[in-house]
């Protein structure tokens, strides 16, 4: 049965004091630190807020990146790094103010537990990875007085060795304090306004709970008030009978919130005594209510779409993430222009300006326990993780854009508990949607029961990511995962999709001016620099990222096309340092461009509204009709009125071939919106073409296009004076002669690692029994490529060829060489490779080409329209290699 979900913006959870600024006391600043266990030496000096890796204390590396390592790639390095305990001291002034008040010390973020001593009175201890860490003090006299923090940053329960939270992998181990200290002082506290906005009644229902001093509980009172673009709409005024009081306020006509338009009501909450107010309390909301209805997400009736990606805790300068709203801004700005509205938090949650930003800009946010492991019976570890969800509810449950609660990653193990954990968080706060793990290998591949929606890989009918299709399966521009997800009780959002690493920007170096440095990159400069491959770096980065894309825009649209899907989650748009380098971004861990795609492009396949096309396959030959079917993938919040739809296929000149368009009646929101059909034949391409079809909604900058190749279904069988030969001793022959000679032996001959269309997966340090490298760089300005069109790098028209392939290894080669088609190994090997090279032999002259390029050429027409390119080329008197290859060189490549 469907939930419905209500659902309120609010950016400042924390309560604004209306009493004396001398109510709150701030504890930035300067103080004293004491690496010694026993805490009896505090003789330097430290700014906190801030982390022991910021004052530069703790052990620097002992590695060097002058050699090639798995440990040096283990990803970034912290330049100093310490995990134990470490006390911090200051003193404070205590004003006469704060006389028979509550006293209560505020340290927004820590890792993982902190014990505090005044005067040297230990007065208790919190943990938490997750939010803010709080202590009643006891009443202080005025004066001058001494707080001792005891921060303990070592693993404290069983949470997974890679959790985001905990990790120097992504976010480091860090130890202090970040965020805001404070001590504040009060009479009596509002310690809590929870809103819930209820669509279906127009009203909003608040539910606020009070600390009272216990020998002073009468004559206090609550005055609420809701107020709209600055105009008071509701009041309310009560007594306090206990400390808690619930009040419902009817809101007319209420204006909905949503991604395109987050509106937002200001609720102010004051308590008073005897017509003084000792404390108020703000916040903001937002009317709107998420279902999950017929197994799809839906935002105040209508679907939703989410365009994901990971946020895993990445922010090389600081090693934790910003606790302010600008650091956030740049995140989810940039998120935006890229086209998506959703973050998932992985195995960690974010701090208070996070969602405060999300909720501004209307994005929804995956949180999930700093979890990735095992479940077992640990009671211990339990009632860490039920603390920690009920603190994560407290402490950002009221923010919108808190949408979905997850209880970790690739959870394994006691899925009974975990179910009593979900169904338990769902009893007290169904505000959001539940998950009980973000994927997970173990199980049935089918949703828990306690799922709201479902994050998976794959389903019990197959995958649901390319990941598992893209280097098996010839590329097809029609298909989806519908057959995947039929039946599905809950909502689907892919897990992870991607992970297509991208080769380092050895450029990116420089950027690293904070607490890491990228020992990591360096060690690939210089293993590039000492292969004499460093002037490459840049083409690899480009090259392999290209190819990433593409990749991105399949994956993205396959989950457009499919009807009832609820949505993806990248990993990632930007770079993962961590887990053995996993560049697996299009953005670097800075989130900023590598020069690859733009945001304008990306955005053309990855928006609210996206045009889709449906077709068969890459590469024609010009007796054959190219057919494809339109679609219009709406996820706006309205339907779109009717529109004129146009498409238009042009050359590699920008010159129209054909084009139409086709008259819509209103696009609802949603997918499966089929706008036209395209038939075009193809006989008038008379020679070797690479096309471009666009499809665009007129008077809008909603555009998507495509790219496929057409071929002269027949060719010259003969070119004169190159011999064809699959034989390396005929080769040999026919070149000592002075012979111009095409080899194409066949893969089982040559010494070398088999073709894969995607890149290396997730990372090659990680997963170093992967054969795969990072595409293709190629020479496309050589004549070479004069009847087979090619970008310099690999796109789908390369998929058979490269599939059936196998890479010549060239280190062998003493002088340089430069291939036409180069293959870019992975980072941690730097191999020199390639499929197609030029040389002199002999007497002769040589193309050595190590794609198959000679079977079943009747069905293959990529290997067929090569060949006949590489042919042609090598037939030609200005085909005049550099290389002068021996014979010895030559055998060396094979078996």
């Amino acid at each position: 049965m469907a939930r419905i979900l209500f659902f309120f913006l609010v950016f400042n959870v924390a309560f604004i004091s209306s009493s004396n600024a001398q109510d709150r006391i701030s504890l930035a600043g300067t103080w004293t630190y004491s690496l010694d266990t026993n805490a009896r030496t505090f003789n330097k000096t430290i700014q906190l807020p801030g982390t022991l890796d910021d004052a530069a204390i703790g052990e620097a590396p002992k590695v060097s990146p002058e050699q090639m390592s798995k440990e040096i790639m283990i990803g970034l390095w912290r330049k100093n790094r310490y995990v134990g305990v470490a006390s911090y001291k200051r003193e404070i002034t205590i004003p006469a103010g704060f006389s028979n008040k509550n006293l209560e010390l505020y340290l927004e973020r820590v890792i993982w537990k902190t014990s505090v001593w005044v005067d040297d009175r230990k007065v208790g201890d919190a943990v938490s990875l997750s939010a803010p860490q709080t202590f009643r003090l006891p009443q202080l006299a005025p004066g001058k007085h001494t707080i001792t923090l005891r921060i303990d940053n070592r693993q404290q329960f069983q949470i997974g060795d890679a959790t985001h939270a905990y990790t120097d992998g992504t976010q480091i181990i860090w130890n202090g304090v970040i965020g805001k200290m404070q001590l504040v002082a009060r009479q009596a506290t509002i310690e809590q306004v929870s809103i819930t906005p209820d669509v279906d009644n127009s009203k909003a229902g608040f539910n606020i709970s009070v600390k009272l001093p216990a020998n002073d509980q009468k004559g206090y009172r609550l005055q609420t008030s809701i107020s709209f673009k600055g105009k008071t709409i509701a009041q309310k005024s009560v007594q306090l009978s206990n400390s808690v009081a619930t009040l419902d306020f009817p809101i007319a006509n209420p204006v909905l919130c949503d991604e395109f338009n987050p509106a937002l009501y200001t609720s102010t909450t004051r308590l008073t005594k005897n017509g003084k107010v000792v404390d108020e309390y703000k916040s903001q909301f937002g009317m709107r209510k998420v279902t999950n209805q017929n197994s799809q997400l839906q935002l105040n009736g209508k679907r939703i779409f989410l365009r994901g990606t990971l946020e895993c805790n990445i922010f090389p300068l600081t090693g934790h993430p910003p606790m302010d709203k600008a650091g956030w801004l740049k995140v989810m700005t940039t998120a935006k222009q890229y086209g998506l509205n959703h973050l998932r938090f992985h195995s960690w949650c974010p701090p208070e300006a996070a969602f405060a930003v999300a909720d501004s800009m209307g994005m929804y946010l995956q949180v999930e326990l700093p979890l990735w492991t095992t479940i077992g019976k640990d009671k211990a570890q339990h009632d860490f993780l039920n603390s920690e969800a009920d603190l994560i509810l407290k402490n950002y449950g009221n923010h919108p854009s808190f949408c979905f609660f997850s209880m970790g990653n690739e959870l394994e193990g006691n899925f009974v508990w975990l179910n009593e954990l979900v169904k338990k968080l769902k009893s007290g706060d169904k505000r959001r949607l539940y998950a009980t793990t973000s994927f997970s290998f173990g199980q049935k591949s089918w949703p828990q029961p306690q799922d709201d929606f479902y994050i998976t890989q794959w389903t019990v009918k197959g995958w649901v990511r390319g990941q598992g299709i893209f280097n098996d399966k010839a590329p097809a521009f029609n298909t989806d995962y519908t057959k995947s997800i039929d039946s599905l009780p809950v909502p689907i959002v892919t897990h992870e999709i991607g992970q297509y690493s991208v080769y380092p920007n050895i450029d990116e170096i420089k950027k690293y001016t904070g607490v890491l440095t990228p020992l990591n990159f360096m060690a690939v400069r210089n293993d590039l620099s000492k292969k004499g491959l460093l002037p490459l770096a840049k083409s690899y980065l480009l090259a392999s990222g290209k190819l990433s894309a593409n990749l991105y825009k399949e994956e993205i649209e396959r989950a457009l096309k499919t009807p009832g899907f609820s949505g993806f989650q990248l990993l990632d748009l930007h770079d993962f340092p961590g887990q053995s380098t996993a560049l697996v971004g299009l953005l670097d861990a800075f989130w900023e461009s590598k020069g690859i795609i733009s945001a304008k492009e990306f955005s053309s396949f990855c928006g609210p509204v996206v045009p889709l096309l449906r077709f068969k396959k890459a590469d024609y030959t010009n007796d054959e009709r190219f057919t494809a079917t339109a679609e219009i993938a709406n996820f706006l919040n309205k339907a779109i009125q009717p529109s004129t739809v146009l498409w238009e296929v042009t050359d590699a000149g920008k010159k129209v071939v054909a084009k139409g368009e086709w008259r819509t009646k209103e696009i609802p929101v949603g997918n499966e919106n089929v706008v036209g059909q395209i038939d075009l034949d193809l006989s008038g391409i008379v020679k070797a073409e690479a096309l471009t079809v666009s499809v665009s909604i007129k008077n809008t900058d909603y555009k998507n296009q495509w790219n496929f190749w057409v071929y002269p279904a027949k060719q010259p069988s003969n070119i004169q004076n190159v011999s064809f030969t699959t034989s390396i001793k005929e080769a040999i022959d026919k070149l000592q002669q002075g012979e111009t000679v095409l080899l194409n032996p066949d893969t089982s001959a040559i010494k070398g690692v088999a073709g894969r269309f995607a890149p290396v997966f997730w990372s090659p340090v990680h997963f170093p029994s992967q054969p795969g490298s990072m595409g293709l760089l190629i020479n496309d300005k050589s004549a070479a490529f004069a009847n087979f069109p090619t970008e310099n790098y690999t796109n789908w028209q390369w998929w058979d060829l490269v599939t059936h392939s196998k890479s010549l290894m060239l280190d062998s080669i003493s002088k340089g060489i430069n291939p036409l088609v180069r293959v870019i190994d992975n980072f941690f090997k730097n191999r020199k490779m390639g499929t197609v090279i030029e040389a002199k032999l002999g007497k002769g002259k040589l193309i050595i080409c190590s794609m198959d390029i000679h079977t079943d050429l009747e069905k293959r027409t990529t290997a067929r329209q090569l060949r006949y390119s590489l042919m042609k080329y090598a037939s030609e008197k200005s085909f005049e290699p550099e290389l002068q290859l021996t014979e010895e060189e030559l055998k060396g490549l094979f078996k």
